[in-house]
């Protein structure tokens, strides 16, 4: 058998490390070069990795949510003659010594060959009795092992449900200290089990729902929990919430969407908030910067490359327009539509994902009246959009039926003081408000 060990490539950036999303293959199977084979993601993006090779899946390294180092073996081929045609007849040959890669704390279950050791030992199954009876509408449970002589050591409560529940405790193996029988324990051997639902699929029974399911933080979602927990815990935020007109903006979306060209999806307040803040931008270029924490730098951009927060069926994402303040209202909102969809159906590229000076985020129709976002560090700022909705106002010394929506932003207060913030969502407010001027040249002074 000729071995051929895969390790984990080197993705880019400074990347020292990937997390596993999804595997593709398991040991046995026989793929082909350039087949896909497993998805891991980096502190980007995500990455699809294809085999290098054609051959047979001797063994692979990590579970979903384990990080496997750069340069660490990630999977091993028996790439020898027919090892690609007798697909998984065969059995795995022998993981290397070397083949498993670190892995998050607590995450990668335990080897098989420890559970077999932990696991009670084979032997006759006692007779049942009225207590180890199943629960009425329930199936018949798998055969337990055999009772337990001397003392069962679990708490009055745990008693207590398990003669509500059938469960002969004398039956049940305690992982608690000395054996004592804990309620995790009880789960696993009395109705609720995932046993007891198998048996009762397969014949037909109601099935009971589980107490508990556990979902495993991984991919998107914990690289989400990461930085956002990181900005919370090291960015001062500052919010500010103003209250905008948009009753004249409302009025030209609508006139623009009865003229737009025929390829043109209808446009929503995005490209025009965006429109509006790359002009804004020009005024307050200290909330248009990254913040270098490892040389303590503000760098400062001149092209406003805008992060437009978008919801996906794998959490957020924040995929950039890079140099808006270049681009013409419908090319904005062309661009905002393309990126969203290849964020949404994970074709986003990296450098479509990385990037942004400053981040718009909007819920739409659910926006609320008031929202605290948190800002997409390295940025220091973000400017959220809430809901538009008509209610009375007093407009021009008379009450009046106007559309109002609010502008909450936060800004890390370390490098935008209290008032460049607010003087920033004025000048935007007055934009908004009086939206022909979004398109008036600014006049450069001599």
């Amino acid at each position: 058998m000729s071995q051929y060990v895969f390790k984990m490539p080197d993705l880019g950036e400074g990347t020292v490390d990937a997390e596993i999303v999804a595997w593709h293959t398991k040991p046995g199977d026989a793929v082909t070069e350039d087949q896909l084979i497993v998805e891991v993601m980096t502190d980007k993006a995500a990455v699809e990795v294809p085999a290098p090779v054609s051959g047979r899946v001797v063994s692979i390294t990590g579970a979903p949510g384990d990080k496997v180092a750069v340069g660490s073996p990630l999977i091993v081929f028996d790439v020898g003659e027919g090892a690609a045609a007798d697909g998984g007849a065969g059995q795995p040959a022998h993981v290397p010594p070397s083949a498993p890669g670190p892995t998050i704390a607590g995450s990668a279950a335990k080897p098989a060959a420890l559970n077999a050791a932990s696991a009670p030992s084979p032997a006759k199954t006692a007779a049942p009795t009225a207590a180890s009876a199943p629960v009425k509408g329930t199936a018949p449970l798998p055969a337990a092992p055999a009772a337990r002589q001397g003392r069962v050591m679990a708490s009055p409560a745990n008693r207590r449900r398990a003669r509500e529940a059938g469960i002969d405790l004398s039956t049940v193996a305690g992982s608690g200290p000395g054996g004592r029988i804990l309620r995790g324990d009880l789960l696993a051997a009395g109705p609720y089990s995932a046993k007891a639902r198998a048996a009762q699929a397969a014949q037909g029974g109601p099935d009971v729902p589980a107490e508990t399911s556990e979902i495993k933080v991984i991919g998107v979602r914990r690289l989400i929990a990461e930085r956002m927990s990181e900005a919370k815990r090291n960015i001062p935020h500052f919010a500010y919430v103003e209250e905008v007109d948009v009753t004249e903006l409302e009025s030209l979306r609508q006139h623009l969407n009865l003229s737009r060209p025929a390829d043109a999806a209808s446009l929503s307040y995005l490209p025009l908030v965006v429109m509006a803040l790359t002009r804004v931008l020009e005024s307050f270029p200290q909330c248009n910067v990254l913040y270098d924490v490892a040389r303590g730098v503000l760098v400062r951009y001149r092209g406003a490359h805008v992060g437009i927060a978008t919801q996906t069926p794998d959490g957020l994402k924040v995929p950039v327009l890079r140099n808006a303040q270049s681009l013409g209202l419908w090319e904005v909102a062309a661009e905002i539509r393309r990126l969203a969809e290849r964020a949404r159906a994970n074709k986003a590229t990296r450098d479509e994902l990385v990037g942004s000076t400053i981040t718009v985020t909007s819920l739409g129709k659910l926006g609320g009246i008031a929202s605290t976002p948190i800002i997409n560090a390295p940025e220091v700022a973000i400017i959220g959009l809430n809901k538009a909705i008509e209610r009375p106002v007093v407009h021009q010394g008379a009450v009046a039926v106007r559309r109002i929506m609010n502008l909450s932003s936060s800004f890390d207060h370390r490098f935008v003081d209290g008032y460049d913030a607010a003087a920033m969502i004025q000048a935007l407010k007055d934009l908004l408000e009086h939206p022909a001027t979004i398109f008036i040249p600014k006049v450069k002074s001599q």
